[in-house]
């Protein structure tokens, strides 16, 4: 079974500094059910390709499943079975499990020898010729769309000759996009076993772990992750229930950043305000009053702070809260007491589970959409689709956004220099990076905007908070 990994990144033959694999030299692995080869069919400074082809010996599969305890994969009826099957050419668990082994540094990021490109987001090219994907060619899109890829899933017929006989369940699939190539490998690490629906090993509790590790900064926020997680676990239900709980657990609701812990002071020192968290559902609040909003996506709600502050307000007559956490939502309901509001408050608001970087065709046709403080928790390489989601598919009339102004947190007490304010932020930006964003996506999209600060105008350093509001120049696409 082969896969391909291509960059045109320049130098493209930097790959093999990624990889940590020469591009001049073919190299050999052992693996326990054959041999992995990596190799470079092409390597210039415009386009430089690895290749790792995995070759099976069938009669060490067939070993190793008697050796081990019993596989997931579908059981084999007849003796020969066990000898003559698909598994030495369709991609599943087994290249998964050479990937890892052959590629494990890069699996983590690390490059001695470019560990600033490591960090970097570059052009990226996968391709696996076979792919055994159980529920068709629409499952590897929903799989990997979210995760920044473009994805072509090209079913593979039965029989060339023979076009009557329909589809196999094989795809030859190509992905496309701008990552890192830890975080693409990581992707394949999970999502090939995923697709295939299978693994030739059984399937124990530290599996779990594995998972969570590969899956750590897109997991969690993935609209199929429940089909990721069952099918990765081998169906074992209670398995799947210790990751979503673990997943659930790591994402954050509305835990205080370092901003929230103090309240904004006025210039002179003298008489406190009210906590930045408050400042900011506030100017947010009047952001969509004066943009004469009515129906409103609160878009990563969290636990609900914000959207408290809407139901306040009868001019709001339809509130939405998402979230990709089921935890975030259950906090949210509880802190908003849904199950004790009358009627006619309770059908104005509506809790739905959704990820920010999926198309979701129910978000569409608002007034306005809020994403308060949240932006900062995407990695950087998934903000494309984030954008796409929101200002491309959903299109709500007006979209307010804040994010931190990493320039203020010199003003922040007990935080150490160069730290974010908070744990789960993948990046600060200062004001002139949040004013660049704000102007290509306006300009992509079809928004003019508008950027000020919410706090305290420092002279020197800003306010805390950066505040936007797009309004959108033409009538819905």
């Amino acid at each position: 079974m082969l896969l391909t990994l291509t960059t045109t990144h320049q130098p493209a033959t930097d790959l093999g500094h990624l990889l940590i694999k020469h591009p001049d030299r073919v190299q050999t692995f052992d693996v326990p059910v054959g041999t992995a080869h990596v190799f470079y069919p092409e390597a210039d400074e415009q386009r430089c390709t690895a290749a790792l082809l995995l070759d099976v010996d069938p009669v060490k599969l067939a070993a190793a499943r008697g050796r081990g305890r019993k596989s997931t994969a579908t059981p084999e009826s007849f003796t020969l079975g066990r000898y003559v099957n698909d598994r030495p050419y369709a991609a599943s668990s087994l290249l998964a499990s050479a990937l890892s082994k052959v590629y494990r540094s890069a699996l983590r990021g690390a490059s001695k020898e470019r560990p600033e490109l490591a960090a970097r987001a570059i052009p990226l090219e996968v391709r696996v010729p076979v792919l055994r994907c159980r529920g068709g060619a629409d499952v590897a899109t929903r799989v990997f769309g979210p995760l920044g890829w473009a994805v072509t899933a090209t079913a593979i017929p039965l029989d060339e000759l023979h076009p009557q006989w329909g589809d196999s369940r094989y795809v030859d699939l190509t992905l496309t996009g701008t990552l890192r190539v830890a975080d693409a490998l990581n992707h394949l690490y999970v999502l090939l076993p995923v697709l295939d629906d299978a693994k030739h090993y059984w399937v124990a509790p530290d599996e779990v772990d594995k998972l969570l590790r590969a899956g750590a900064g897109w997991l969690a926020d993935h609209p199929e992750r429940g089909l990721i997680i069952r099918r990765y676990l081998a169906h074992r239900r209670a398995l799947a229930g210790q990751a979503l709980e673990r997943l659930d657990a790591q994402r954050p609701t509305d835990e205080p950043t370092a901003d929230d812990a103090v309240a904004d002071a006025v210039p002179d020192g003298s008489v406190p305000r009210a906590p930045l968290a408050a400042l900011r559902r506030d100017a947010v609040h009047a952001a969509l009053v004066a943009a004469g909003a009515h129906r409103v996506l609160d878009l990563g709600c969290g636990g609900g702070a914000l959207l408290a502050t809407l139901i306040g307000d009868r001019r709001f007559t339809e509130i939405v809260g998402t979230d990709v956490s089921t935890q975030a939502l259950t906090l949210a309901a509880r802190r908003l007491r849904l199950d004790r509001l009358p009627e006619r408050q309770r059908t104005r608001v509506m809790l739905r589970q959704s990820a920010l970087t999926y198309r979701d065709e129910q978000l569409r046709g608002y007034d306005a959409a809020v994403l308060m403080e949240v932006i900062e928790h995407v990695d950087p390489p998934r903000l494309p689709a984030l954008e796409d989601a929101v200002f491309g598919f959903a299109r709500p009339t007006t979209v307010v956004v804040t994010t931190p102004n990493v320039e203020h947190n010199v003003r922040f007490e007990g935080l150490p220099a160069g730290a974010l304010r908070h744990a789960d932020h993948r990046f600060e930006w200062t004001r002139a990076e949040f004013a660049e964003w704000v102007r290509r996506v306006g300009a992509t999209y079809g928004y003019s905007a508008v950027v000020h600060g919410v706090g305290t105008d420092d002279p020197e350093v800003g306010a805390p908070t950066q505040l936007a509001v797009f309004t959108r120049a033409e009538a819905p696409r």
